[in-house]
């Protein structure tokens, strides 16, 4: 009578080669069980470590912020001013051009739909890295008429870095005779609707 093949519950003797098959043929399964599991999890933690590590695009709600307020958001590492500007702060950009050292944001730091007097997308939203073009200090919001002893008196309004004394308008643009050699920079955005602005991405802008 033929011996009949062994199966799991009852395994050839040791030694014997249908037994090294169902070792191999078990060790096998195994391992392909355990990379069916691990593929899904894989799958799920990949694409945001890779945007994490890239400096993925940030949404913003911006529905809470008040007229004359400021939200700071981070993004890749830097703080992401969004001002809401109210009428006399944006009427304050008007007439100092002279002053400006690039008044009409002809230098490169700012996308080409931020190139205006606003230095934005919409006129009553700024949007700019709050980092001195100078030496990466952070500047601060200096409304019109601040007492700042280092401020002009016929200050109109924007941000001052106490670290060299620059100064900034509330588009960012820098005045002359200041330590920053250009005007803050404005990061790639767009909006994903009327309340929410996404940071570092503007292939819809």
């Amino acid at each position: 009578m033929q011996n009949s093949p062994p199966s799991p519950e009852s395994p050839a003797p040791a030694g014997d080669p249908q037994r090294r098959f169902w070792l191999l043929a078990t060790a096998t399964a195994g391992g392909v069980g355990a990379v069916a599991t691990a593929v899904p999890f894989v799958s799920t933690f990949a694409p945001s470590e890779r945007a994490k590590a890239a400096g993925g695009p940030v949404e913003v709600d911006i529905s809470d912020i008040a007229p004359g307020g400021t939200k700071i958001v981070e993004w890749r590492g830097k703080p992401i001013w969004l001002v809401r500007r109210t009428a006399e702060m944006m009427a304050a950009l008007q007439g100092h051009d002279a002053e400006l050292v690039d008044p009409q944001s002809e230098r490169d730091q700012q996308p080409p739909y931020a190139r205006n007097p606003a230095r934005a997308i919409k006129p009553e939203l700024f949007v700019a890295i709050g980092i001195c073009t100078h030496l990466g200090c952070s500047p601060s919001t200096a409304p019109q008429g601040s007492p700042n002893p280092s401020l002009p008196a016929d200050w109109p309004g924007g941000f001052f870095c106490p670290c060299h004394g620059s100064t900034f308008d509330g588009a960012g643009r820098v005045f002359k005779n200041k330590p920053a050699p250009t005007n803050l920079e404005i990061p790639p955005y767009r909006f994903a609707s009327d309340t929410r602005v996404v940071i570092g991405d503007d292939t819809k802008a």
